[in-house]
């Protein structure tokens, strides 16, 4: 036989670490892909009660969570299901949304790795053409920096290429760096004007200049009320507010709401659903307490 695929399905009290150990000792030529727990979200507090470390481990090693019954539990029931869950895994994909709206390739690619939102915003930034919201970050008022050394860091040449990786100290942080020339410094990572001061022309890593909020979600909203948080994202004492895109379940049932905001744009439309909600924002110096309230979601 030559399949694709080998599902294992273990008996409902089982450890999903003994399953994953035994297919690892047994050093088959196949790859572990996916760990797929399946929670009754009506039953989920009940079955941790009666089946306690058996039913830990099993959402513990979970890869993927995926809740039955959604459609019957009420929103409040749902949230705090979810909650109990993410205690004891924090990052597994957790299946809100009812099964007979999703489809097989969706579902398929929740069990084995959905791309991470937030990872799915900064890549469209870091892909725009020499994207120009580079040092947004800087817009604030910044802290006078001081050269510890007396020279003019221009008059010295620099024999280090400076890629997306770049190590140069001009990111979160300020530390010494060796130069090929024959002195050591403090390098400032920032001018007054919230330009890069490290004398190279090169780009950073979008992860590396903004900041990122992220968050899932069983809420459903109205139309209104998503436009009204994402005009409200628009409020400087947010902080900067570059990005935010996100797909969230529509209060009037059936499709789901989808969005993009730029500053001073959102954009929302309808379409099918995703395994649960989802929301991004990017930026700087975000205010992410606020921002949850203004979603309706709890930050904590």
């Amino acid at each position: 036989y030559h399949p694709d695929r080998i599902l294992i399905e273990p008996s409902g009290v089982g450890k999903l670490s003994d399953v994953i150990a035994a297919v690892q000792n047994a050093h088959l030529e196949v790859q572990l892909n996916s760990f797929v727990t399946v929670v009754d979200a009506l039953k989920a507090k009940m079955y941790l009660k009666n089946f306690g470390e058996f039913f830990e481990n099993q959402v513990a090693h979970a890869g993927a969570i995926l809740l039955s019954r959604t459609a019957e539990c009420p929103e409040k029931r749902l949230d705090e299901t979810v909650a109990m869950l993410r205690g004891l895994n924090e990052h597994a994909r957790i299946v809100t949304t009812p099964w007979k709206d999703l489809t097989g390739e969706q579902l398929l690619s929740t069990m084995e790795g959905s791309r991470d939102l937030v990872a799915e915003v900064l890549e469209e930034i870091a892909h725009e053409p020499h994207h120009e919201h580079h040092h947004h970050h800087h817009d604030h008022e910044h802290d006078e920096h001081e050269h510890d050394h007396e020279h003019d860091h221009e008059e010295h040449e620099h024999h280090h290429e400076h890629d997306e990786h770049c190590t140069c100290g001009c990111h979160d942080h300020d530390h010494e760096h060796e130069h090929h020339h024959d002195h050591d410094h403090e390098h400032h990572h920032h001018d007054h004007d919230g330009h890069c001061c490290c004398g190279h022309d090169h780009d950073h890593d979008a992860d590396e200049v903004f900041t990122s909020w992220g968050k899932e979600t069983t809420h459903k909203y109205t139309e209104a009320e998503l436009n009204a948080a994402l005009t409200a994202l628009g409020d400087v004492t947010l902080g900067t507010v570059l990005r935010a895109k996100g797909i969230v379940p529509c209060a009037d049932g059936g499709e789901w709401l989808h969005f993009d905001y730029v500053p001073g744009a959102p954009e929302i439309r309808r379409g099918a659903a995703d395994y649960t909600g989802r929301l991004c924002v990017i930026g700087s110096e975000l205010d992410e307490e606020r921002i949850a309230a203004l979603f309706g979601v709890n930050e904590k």
